[in-house]
């Protein structure tokens, strides 16, 4: 069983038809109330192995052995099954939940392909009736995952874009490699640099792209508006000019440096000295990690920054628009939620 999030299923099912004859994707459709995972969690199922989860508990268990029973159907392909997570699974969540199953063979390929090369906002129209589902690919930028009916059709739309935000960490050393395998198994898009190909583990997960630069301060320009930025190489040097750098492009959601009190001191002091103004240097987060815990174990320190890496995705983060500097509450310089980066 591998856990990681799918970050692009239609590969993934691309993948697995290699050696299945056929794969079933189990979509949670639709929340009520509370749940293991939200609208959209994707999960394939196997004849003998299972890729990503739904939350697991009872409704996973479910969830398997309806797809299981789904692979050796061949008149039907797609279903929707309705769950009260309490009553029906004895779970506490207590909440509702709609599963979308749908079958995938080789004859699927086609579509597979060209769902796996869309770029840009895209939303996916499954159109089920009667037992066949018909799919439409569209232009669209609506951010969620809907599920609903029209007389005796079921109709399922879902973002098939990457809508995770990007991170993009800075260093390979023994904090580096732990923090790149903890964010390996959470929803974002990761870009992982150093200057020593040989760190940069290949072994952590496929969704990590990787970047070996002699001037890493030189691929920041290929980072896209809004990514948020950890920094942890083996050089203060280093360090002081990626910040430096990421600061006064000014369009940044979030940067974190690794370091202590006295390294932060330092860095805004010099900051402020060589021309950065107070709103800039504020914005920069040393040192990195949430309070209480005071292990310096490479673990330690990498799970203590990912707790505080996702606390910032708990809210819209706002950014500034190069060479601009106002206060963080400037409308006409936010990065409106759910925008794809």
């Amino acid at each position: 069983m591998k856990l990681e999030p799918l970050r692009s299923w239609p590969t993934a099912i691309i993948r697995s038809l290699q050696t299945n004859d056929a794969v079933v994707r189990i979509v949670i459709a639709s929340v009520q109330g509370s749940s293991p995972r939200d609208a959209g969690t994707t999960m394939l199922v196997e004849c003998e192995h299972v890729l990503g989860t739904i939350g697991g508990g009872q409704l996973e268990w479910s969830a398997i052995a309806t797809a299981r029973a789904l692979l050796s159907q061949s008149s039907c392909s797609t279903e929707v099954r309705k769950l009260t997570l309490g009553p029906q699974l004895s779970q506490c969540c207590g909440g509702v939940v709609e599963l979308w199953f749908e079958r995938y063979s080789a004859a699927d390929i086609p579509f597979l392909n060209l769902a796996a090369a869309t770029r840009g906002p895209t939303l996916l129209t499954s159109t089920l009736a009667k037992g066949t589902v018909e799919r439409r690919l569209v232009r669209h930028s609506t951010p969620r995952t809907e599920l609903t009916r029209e007389d005796h059709v079921t109709i399922f739309r879902e973002r098939l874009d990457e809508v995770e935000p990007h991170v993009w960490l800075y260093g390979a050393g023994h904090v580096g490699q732990a923090l790149a395998r903890v964010l390996a198994a959470l929803p974002l898009q990761l870009t992982w640099i150093d200057s020593r190909p040989d760190l940069l583990l290949t072994d952590i997960a496929e969704s990590i792209t990787t970047l070996s630069a002699d001037d890493p301060v030189s691929t920041l320009d290929r980072a896209p508006v809004g990514t948020r930025f950890l920094v942890m190489t083996h050089s203060h040097p280093l360090d002081y000019a990626l910040c430096k750098a990421v600061l006064e492009r000014n369009d940044h959601a979030w940067i974190g440096v690794i370091g202590s009190k006295s390294k932060s001191v330092r860095f805004r002091s010099r900051l402020l000295r060589e021309g950065l103004s107070h709103n800039q240097v504020d914005r920069l987060i040393c040192p990195i990690g949430v309070d209480g815990i005071e292990s310096k174990l490479p673990a330690a320190i990498a799970i203590s920054v990912a707790a505080q890496l996702l606390q910032t995705l708990a809210s819209p983060v706002r950014t500034l628009s190069p060479g601009h500097d106002c206060a963080l509450g400037c409308q006409s310089c936010a990065l409106q939620p759910g925008a794809s980066l």
